[in-house]
């Protein structure tokens, strides 16, 4: 018997298919090549992985298991089709209704394992190195982020299994019709709005929100470093560049969703002009965010005086800001109250700025005693900055005092009344030991009157 005689001889027959030799042997191959390529990834590869990277054993077991999963269904699927054992599950009468079939099922299993391994290996390994080398070389972590990487592991899940849904839903041929657009001009139909169309979408705007996220951790950071850019303008550029991705990608899911970019555009102008007028302040503040951005004139990490408030801008949004005050508390701000009316930056060009604090004492006092102590008691306070010096001005001869100012500089915008406040108390010690007198006001009152 000829070799091709023999792997063609048939076996037995199920499902009304007959099996033969070649078809056997085809399958134990594939499950054995299979069953190798998992021991070899899971027992070889990845252990010299998980020595460079510290992965959980609990993960170490996740990702096995998957990966099983994921072999055992593709050699399943293999086996399908090497023996023609893909049925048709469900029959139904319309011809544009999905075929429901084994192998359909099986290919939406492996994506989704897929889906699973992905994103493992993206949030459990890929993100956790990436953090940890951070912090091992004491980089500061994400300032504009409350979040940074729970938010980074969520952003990827969603990419990944939105993904995998869209291969899901296309390999089922799921597609139901919501809807129909009116059709354009020049046209005789509709665009329909479908599922895809939602999915479409929403991958667009995950992948632009990574994508921004992926740009500035990756590249931006490191070009900061290395440029010494300051935490202010790091934080105007990410907000540009996450301005300019977010306007493509929303463009771009709303012609996804089947919207025609042109007919939008016209129909915007006409509402404009309405909504313009009902959100002037609105539109006053997104345009000052804008220009806050681009001109820098208050940055993240500025000390700034509005209305009163004192405080350090925590985050400059499209429309309003963030600062927060000495007693901790975060007032919301209007962008248009930072770029029209007049605003405080005391470290805009400098990171120190002068204080002084107001003394006075009882004449016949001995002044360079007094401009002696006042010197010495701002030297010694840790938070008085020894270059520029300070120094002592005689202000004015008041009614009831001698009136004095101790000048000094310090790095303490939001903690000055502190270091005042200790600066007051060495100066009311001082003058106790040294004898000198803080005198409290006085007048004299003359009486007119008769005798009585």
């Amino acid at each position: 018997m000829a070799m091709g005689e023999f792997f063609n001889t048939a076996l037995f027959d199920i499902w009304g298919t007959t099996v033969a030799v070649w078809q056997v042997a085809l399958g134990v191959l594939l499950f054995i090549l299979s069953f190798f390529a998992f021991w070899l990834i899971s027992y070889r590869l990845a252990p010299r992985l998980f020595k460079k990277v510290e992965v959980d054993k609990a993960d170490r077991r996740k990702i096995r298991a998957i990966l099983g999963t994921f072999f055992f269904l593709t050699a399943l699927l293999g086996l399908l089709f090497i023996f023609g054992f893909d049925r048709l599950l469900l029959e139904t009468a319309k011809e544009s209704a999905p075929q429901l079939k084994v192998s359909t099922i099986l290919e939406a299993l492996i994506i989704w394992q897929l889906a699973r391994l992905l994103d493992l290996v993206i949030s459990k390994v890929i993100m956790r190195t990436y953090y940890e080398q951070k912090e091992e070389k004491a980089i500061e972590l994400d300032h504009y982020q409350t979040d940074t990487k729970k938010r980074a592991n969520r952003m990827v899940q969603y990419v990944v299994y939105v993904f995998a849904l869209l291969f899901i839903v296309q390999a089922f041929d799921i597609n139901p019709e919501f809807f129909t657009y009116p059709p354009a001009k020049g046209q005789t139909e509709g665009t329909p709005f479908t599922l895809v169309n939602i999915l479409n979408a929403l991958f667009i705007l995950l992948v632009a929100r990574m994508l921004s996220w992926v740009v500035i951790q990756f590249v931006l950071k490191n070009y900061y470093r290395r440029k010494n850019i300051n935490v202010g303008s790091q934080y105007a550029i990410n907000q540009l560049l996450q301005y300019f991705v977010y306007v493509i990608a929303i463009l771009m899911a709303l012609e996804a969703l089947g919207f025609s970019i042109t007919v939008l555009w016209g129909g915007a102008a006409a509402l404009l002009v309405g909504i313009g007028l009902g959100l002037q302040e609105t539109f006053k503040d997104l345009f000052s965010g804008i220009i806050m951005l681009f001109e820098r004139r208050v940055e993240v990490g500025d000390v700034v005086e509005v209305d009163g408030l004192i405080g350090i801008v925590r985050r400059i949004g499209v429309r309003t800001s963030l600062v927060e005050t000495r007693d901790n508390i975060t007032v919301i701000v209007p962008n248009s109250k930072l770029i029209v009316e007049k605003v405080i930056n005391w470290s805009h060009f400098d990171n120190k700025a002068r204080f002084f604090v107001r003394v006075g004492v009882a004449y016949g006092s001995d002044t360079e005693l007094v401009k002696k102590i006042l010197l010495n008691v701002a030297r010694e306070n840790a938070f008085v900055l020894r270059h520029p010096p300070p120094f002592v001005r005689f202000v004015d001869f008041g009614d009831s005092s001698l009136d004095f100012q101790i000048h000094f500089w310090s790095h303490e915008f939001i903690r000055i009344e502190d270091v005042k406040s200790d600066i007051r108390f060495e100066i009311d010690q001082a003058f106790r030991k040294n004898g000198v007198t803080i005198p409290f006001p006085q007048r004299d009152v003359w009486m007119r009157g008769g005798e009585q």
